[in-house]
């Protein structure tokens, strides 16, 4: 590893990487929109239907570090199995949970899932792919995501109106059972084990790439809060304008649809004419679009704002993990990942939350454009310690000379 340039094919991780990670998406993306309805029917007020809900992150959060330990012990392989058996598990806890306190775990032992389940994938395509083929595989392992998620709530939707709520958690646990079974039919010739590191050397690790983190980390965890501030966002500014639930639904589901079909063209992109090309337009894109939904008062400008809003974060599909695939350095990937996933997933926690405190003291218009500047800020920073050069070799990414 890594893989020889000439011989590899991106087709060789349908398989093993794209296929359970489809899977593993289309479980989690069919529960998260069900999650505070269940909380609410039993007992919980809005704001402690938030906290339940938000436990996946913090599981996430939570497990990020801890991930690394785990990869280097059993493998990616074994790991991601590990991680969508956990994830049946939890959803099959709030499945029978009687009380918040069981719910609120399910959704724990979720997030710590999903930790461990991108941790792994992540590590293992960083060493497992060639650099000339990295971000096109990225890009499609964004892509991925993207369907998971765009593909889940409509079938929780679907079975909701055929059955009850309860069949989405059951739908969860199926498509989280599959991602594991697919895996135990993975040879391990196919999907090797990548070198393992030092355990317990993340903080050492992340005390020594400071920088990068300092830089380019946070050029990634602004991406993440700006991409999480689009999915909390848009529905928040239409219900301020009015728009009905089901035509909010309709706009953003076209909305993304066209940010799916972007995702390829993503990685053409950062292969041939480097990541600068894809950060600067998402970064910029999705910031003046924040601006522009202040514009927005009904469903034709929503949905036009929308659809560039898409076109913009379409662009940058795979961008954070392809920086951090680039950033992390040789043998110690796990460690380097594991801190640099915990830095972009507080970007992506903390987002929703600013949103609320800003527009509860100033206003949701206020919000976006705060949005805006700090995609500017981003911008700025990608521009500054992105390297400018088209490609560079498979050694670790430097950050421009201008630091």
């Amino acid at each position: 590893m890594p893989a020889n340039t000439k011989d590899f094919k991106i087709s060789s991780l349908n398989f093993p990487v794209f296929a359970p990670s489809l899977l593993f998406g289309i479980g989690e993306g069919s529960l998260l929109p069900i999650i505070p309805a269940s909380a609410q029917s039993l007992g919980a007020s809005l704001p402690t239907a938030g906290i339940i809900t938000g436990l996946v992150m913090v599981g996430t959060l939570m497990a990020d570090i801890p991930a690394a330990r785990l990869i280097n012990s059993i493998g990616e392989r074994k790991a991601m199995l590990s991680a969508a058996a956990l994830g049946s598990i939890g959803v099959l806890v709030s499945l029978v949970s009687t009380s918040l306190w069981m719910l609120g775990l399910g959704m724990f032992l979720l997030g710590a899932s999903v930790s461990v389940f991108a941790l792994a994938r992540h590590s293992f395509l960083t060493e497992a792919v060639p650099y000339s083929h990295r971000a096109r595989s990225l890009s499609i392992l964004g892509g991925v995501f993207r369907a998971g998620h765009f593909f889940g709530p409509m079938i929780g939707a679907l079975l909701i109106t055929l059955f009850d709520v309860k069949a989405v958690y059951w739908n969860a646990v199926i498509f989280c059972a599959l991602a594991a079974l697919v895996l135990v039919f993975v040879k391990p010739d196919v999907m090797p084990n990548t070198p393992g590191t030092k355990p317990g050397a993340t903080w050492i690790v992340a005390k020594r790439e400071s920088k990068k983190l300092a830089t380019l980390g946070v050029v990634s965890a602004i991406m993440g809060g700006l991409r999480t501030a689009r999915i909390v966002g848009l529905p928040l500014w239409a219900l301020h304008i009015g728009l009905s639930p089901a035509a909010t639904a309709l706009y953003m589901g076209i909305a993304g649809a066209l940010d799916l079909a972007l995702s390829y063209s993503s990685g053409q992109i950062m292969d041939r004419f480097g990541r600068r090309w894809s950060a600067l337009p998402t970064l910029l894109g999705l910031s003046f679009t924040f601006s522009l939904l202040t514009l927005a008062t009904d469903a034709t400008t929503f949905l036009a704002v929308a659809l560039v809003m898409s076109l913009a974060n379409g662009v940058g599909s795979g961008i954070i993990l392809v920086i951090g695939s680039d950033l992390a350095p040789k043998g110690e990937k796990n460690e380097f990942l594991a801190s640099y996933r915990l830095l972009v997933d507080t970007g992506v926690a903390a987002t929703p939350i600013l949103i609320s405190l800003i527009a509860a003291a100033f206003g949701l218009a206020s919000a976006m454009f705060a949005l805006t500047g700090a995609g500017i800020f981003g911008a700025a920073m990608a521009h500054r310690y992105l390297p400018r050069r088209a490609k560079a070799s498979e050694q670790t990414l430097p950050i421009s000379e201008n630091m």
